[in-house]
């Protein structure tokens, strides 16, 4: 598929995703409108006043562990993220898109119960965040950014308040360079990553085995 295709994707309505997912666009449904009806016990895991600037985080896995640092540049994702981490809120969410070559995409509480999964990557927090779209940061191998509405349906390109992707190859995400927010980066476990992609999944781009994040915890 050539770059110009990619392009088209990106500001095609975000329709298209409830059907055959297409890789070029990294895309959540309306998290505002679709929410998780599962009451979440919210239990806080660590201080965010304890930790630095530039905090880093392991995202532990069933397949092993993924070390990100998220950036004092995009602050607004950061404190975010934190915050969802200290409530222990992605413990338990699948990884519920993948893409070899493309990337590997998460957050999605709704994702904790099969019996949601029609219903995959249409959930959230229930609030977007402002778009932090900075040139300098890009999609490179392990960059950690926001997945968004597409199309003219968000035309702000504001981020979903929970689910994220992170970049398996750069060379195929460079076209999402200005319209996501990049936030972080992979440190350590780049690896991982690839075993991840590697997965086998479904037409939906579902893996056809659980990845589950057992847990995010921070490297203080």
């Amino acid at each position: 598929m050539k770059l110009n295709i990619f392009k088209l994707l990106l500001i095609m309505p975000l329709v298209l995703f409830s059907c055959k997912s297409r890789q070029g666009q990294v895309t959540e449904d309306d998290s505002t409108k679709i929410q998780d009806s599962t009451t979440m016990e919210v239990k806080t895991q660590f201080n965010p006043a304890d930790l630095p600037e530039e905090p880093v985080f392991d995202i532990i896995t069933n397949v092993g562990t993924i070390r990100i640092k998220l950036y004092k540049e995009t602050p607004l994702h950061r404190d975010n993220f934190v915050k969802l981490a200290s409530e222990g809120f992605f413990d338990g969410i699948r990884f519920h898109r993948v893409i070899k070559g493309f990337m590997i995409q998460t957050g999605d509480p709704l994702s904790k119960d099969m019996a949601n999964e029609s219903r995959f990557g249409t959930g959230g927090p229930g609030y977007t965040i402002p778009a932090e779209i900075l040139p300098e940061l890009k999609h490179k191998k392990g960059a950690v950014a926001a997945a968004r509405r597409g199309g003219a349906a968000n035309p702000l390109k504001e981020s979903s308040g929970s689910q994220f992707y992170i970049v398996e190859d750069p060379a195929t995400c460079a076209q999402l360079d200005g319209d996501y927010s990049v936030f972080g980066e992979t440190l350590e476990g780049f690896d991982v990553i690839d075993r991840i992609a590697a997965v086998a999944t479904n037409n939906s781009d579902r893996p056809l085995e659980d990845v589950i994040i057992q847990s995010v915890k921070p490297v203080m």
